[in-house]
């Protein structure tokens, strides 16, 4: 199964990516280092974050997975420094 997920931190900032294989232990490569300037000390001691799949087929080739990313991660603006974690493609 080839999916696309969306990750949600705890300030309410998202993240879109994909997973052609589909491991429920693969969370993104979003920029550590980025996420980190959003959160004290104190809130990195319990920290949650939710995962969701967002699209998923079994079918897809690996060209229309790249696409439906990019179409999603527009449509939920993941890409917008207020709104998400995703530096990649930069925002229309």
């Amino acid at each position: 199964m080839k999916i696309i997920y969306k990750i949600t931190y705890p300030n309410g900032k998202i993240y879109v990516g994909k997973d052609l294989t589909d491991s429920i232990n693969y969370f993104g490569s979003a920029s550590s280092d980025l996420i980190a300037k959003d959160f004290t000390r104190k809130e990195r001691r319990d920290f949650t974050i939710r995962k969701e799949i967002i699209w998923e087929s079994e079918t897809a080739p690996d060209s229309e997975v790249n696409q439906k990313e990019v179409e999603l991660i527009h449509e939920l603006k993941s890409n917008v420094p207020e709104i998400g974690y995703n530096q990649w493609p930069k925002p229309k």
